[in-house]
């Protein structure tokens, strides 16, 4: 089998981490898979949104393999396989998979099932929307090993909840629960398991649904704007303003609308 399965229906990706019995954790295949994917949703206009989860009921993701892909890494092991040789002559691919200098404008969901740890929780917070599991735990336990989580967490993570919160979880190690993370806006819903990929396929069709050139760009826009001052986001919200309002979609939208019909989206 795989360690990633991509599927593509009605607009929306879907990928999935298939390594349940090790908890999705990332070797070389998965983590060269998950770049090339990366790379695909952004190639396709046929995909408008992207569902990303994990196999099982027990883990979105428990960070990195430890036996296999770190030892690559480091030099401690040497390429023995056709992933392995594929990820030593690419190591921006290690980035790449957690979406660190590497962007990808559609949105995306997580769909977390269990475990969100590690290179995991690094993964989901490169996501735009969050829908876990009520059994769902988050943590970053690096510091716990002597190490620290070097998967983006460091910029990320005090950008997306309050400082000291987030401080807390890098320096002290410990998992925060579903409800927690909802609590401290980590994550947008909690559900019970069994609606986990339900949740995130209504927000992935509504999301789909919308003008997709409108939905790229808004994305854009906020990534290039957050940490910057107001009045280069303005600059920024100009530009990506006068591409939106200038293309077919947004001529499209409004005459939808006043002749009260379901608009018919290209994407230009």
């Amino acid at each position: 089998m795989p360690a990633l399965l991509f599927e593509v229906r009605n607009h929306i990706a879907r990928l999935t981490l298939n390594r349940p019995q090790v908890h999705n954790s990332m070797n070389p295949e998965l983590v060269v898979e998950l770049s090339e994917a990366w790379e695909r949703v952004n190639a396709d206009d046929e995909i408008r949104t992207v569902i990303v989860t994990g196999a099982g009921d027990k883990a979105f993701c428990a960070g990195a393999d430890l036996g296999r892909l770190i030892p690559l890494t480091t030099g401690a092991r040497q390429p023995e396989d056709e992933w392995d040789h594929k990820l030593v002559a690419n190591k921006r691919y290690i980035g790449m998979s957690l979406l660190r200098e590497y962007d990808v404008f559609k949105p995306i969901i997580a769909a977390v099932n269990g475990f969100c740890i590690a290179g995991g929780m690094e993964l989901m917070q490169a996501t735009d929307l969050r829908v876990a599991a009520e059994h769902a735990s988050f943590g970053l336990q690096e510091v716990k090993w002597a190490l620290i989580p070097a998967g983006g967490s460091l910029p990320r993570l005090p950008r997306q909840m309050p400082f000291c919160n987030a401080m807390e979880i890098l320096l002290t190690g410990n998992r925060i629960s579903a409800a927690e993370a909802l609590r401290l806006g980590l994550i947008n819903y909690v559900v019970p398991a069994a609606q986990v990929m339900a949740k995130a396929e209504e927000l992935a069709a509504t999301i789909a649904a919308n003008g997709p050139l409108a939905v790229r760009k808004i994305k854009e826009a906020v990534l290039r704007c957050v940490g910057r001052p107001l009045s280069e986001g303005f600059k920024i919200e100009n530009e990506i303003a006068r591409e939106v309002f200038s293309s077919e979609d947004a001529r499209e939208g409004p005459r939808a609308f006043m002749e009260k019909r379901k608009p018919h989206y290209t994407g230009r």
